[in-house]
């Protein structure tokens, strides 16, 4: 049986990430994935090949609806579906490719099959021919992330009615796809076929999109979204979909007047969230156990009630997102190599990868006001930006929140043109605490993007932004 300092189970972005790590502090590592390759869900079938074809349909779209204005013309504009799913795929292998060589770079052994725990130092690798291996480890990283969710009494046949992880394999666009789900999962996907010329139907049981995040860019999201021609049926409660064979047909009670609508179309994307994976990790052999949603429980250090093994990413409560999951990582590696390392918890961005982008981090102003804190706030619309009128970019704003005493900035939020990218310069700037007059008086390239963000913190900090 091989030692090892370190066992990771699991090679998403925290699982792959911790291993680094861990190996870069000079422990012996190994690492534990149940599928052929690495990379986990964000590679495989998530964050990576979602983003691959929201970059191809914002392509396709722009070509046949604002080439013409830059003077581009095109004949006989037409989607090459098959074409696109392949690269897609080539986007996957070669990022998966990528983490395969980052392993043997750092001299990490690597365990094809379900690991499970046989006791808290052992873990048994069980392969698909039903062969086994076993090795020990010291220390347990459990980085298995999630799968998706469903709702009661929905039955998901990965045909008509399907998850994500069919969304992202389709044979044909959808004439219309009705979607369960207003989170991001659902809108970014969602955005992909109607770009493509899907007529999308949100069904949401809440009463906004992208419920997680401040409201304005809820309602901001909204509209850019019936630009692209999605219809929303908000406070409706999903009780039922059905596959006919050819297409299927989703039944929701509106709350506000208790009547049935039935919605048809060829595909029901289901996208009401994830939860943890830890099916058949064996936990209880380890002496673990699962919360009610199922996730395992740890201490700030990411330990379990078990010295010497940790649980991070999706499996443990926060939010479930891949950075958060690789900071997560790269924390307990430098713990248990005796640093003190730091993860702020409430400046992990949020992003949505729409077009335009739609990013945050730090407070919203719902929760400002449930906290009673005294607070200013500042805007700045795009459409003010010479840069994005340049790019014809023109949706969406940049919000900045500050502290009403102190002008400390508490939160951001933006909606529009590579408000991903742009996010980062607000969360090192709350990260030093900075306030909204220090990212004012910073200069900011001309014409650019950021300037937005610049304006934005002006008009929180003594409402004197400079372009509008």
């Amino acid at each position: 049986m091989n030692s090892y300092d370190v066992a990771v189970i699991g090679s998403g972005p925290g699982g792959y990430i911790a291993a680094i790590r861990c190996a870069q502090l000079g422990m012996k590592t190994a690492i534990i994935e149940r599928y052929p390759s690495l990379g986990g869900t964000c590679l495989n079938v998530g964050c990576i090949p979602s983003k691959a074809l929201l970059d191809t349909s914002e392509h396709f779209y722009n070509a046949g609806h604002s080439f013409a204005q830059h003077g581009i013309l095109l004949d006989n504009l037409r989607p090459d579906f098959g074409q696109m799913i392949a690269r897609k795929a080539k986007v996957v292998k070669d990022n998966c490719d990528g983490v395969a060589y980052l392993m043997k770079k750092n001299k990490i052994d690597v365990y094809t099959g379900h690991g499970s725990f046989e006791n808290a130092n052992t873990l048994l690798i069980t392969k698909d021919d039903g062969s086994s291996d076993k090795i020990s480890a010291k220390k347990v990283i459990i980085a298995t992330g999630s799968k998706p969710s469903t709702l009661p009494g929905l039955e998901i046949d990965k045909k008509r009615i399907i998850t994500s992880t069919e969304a992202l394999e389709l044979k044909e666009i959808p004439k219309h796809l009705v979607l369960i789900g207003g989170g991001v999962i659902g809108i970014e996907l969602g955005s992909v076929y109607a770009r493509l010329g899907s007529k999308v139907s949100v069904v949401e049981y809440a009463d906004s999109i992208i419920g997680s995040m401040d409201r304005e860019l809820g309602k901001e999201l909204q509209k850019i979204c019936k630009k692209l021609g999605f219809e929303f049926y908000l406070k409706h409660k999903v009780t039922g979909a059905e596959n006919t064979g050819e297409g299927v047909v989703v039944k929701a009670e509106n709350m506000a007047n208790n009547e049935t609508v039935s919605i048809e179309g060829d595909y029901c994307l289901v996208a009401v969230g994830r939860r943890p994976y830890t099916d058949k990790l064996g936990l209880e052999n380890a002496g673990l156990q699962t919360d009610e949603r199922g996730r395992i429980p740890v201490n700030a250090h990411k330990e379990t009630k078990v010295p010497g093994i940790f649980a991070i990413g999706d499996v443990i409560e926060g939010v479930m997102l891949a950075h958060k999951a690789e900071e997560e990582g790269v924390y307990v590696a430098e713990y248990l190599n005796g640093q003190k390392p730091h993860i702020n918890p409430l400046l992990i961005p949020g992003i949505v990868y729409t077009w335009p982008e739609v990013a945050a981090a730090g407070y919203t102003e719902e929760q400002l006001k449930e906290k009673g804190t005294a607070y200013k706030s500042g805007k700045f619309p795009f459409i003010a930006s010479g840069r994005a009128r340049a790019s014809m970019d023109t949706d969406g704003f940049v919000k900045v929140l500050a502290d009403a005493a102190t002008d400390e900035v508490l939160g951001v939020h933006i909606i529009g043109a590579r408000a991903a990218d742009l996010i980062m310069e607000a969360v090192v700037a709350m990260e030093f605490r900075a306030s909204a007059e220090d990212i004012g008086r910073i200069c900011h390239g001309h014409p650019t993007f950021s300037e937005a963000l610049k304006d934005a913190a002006l008009n929180a900090s003594d409402k004197r932004a400079l372009n509008m």
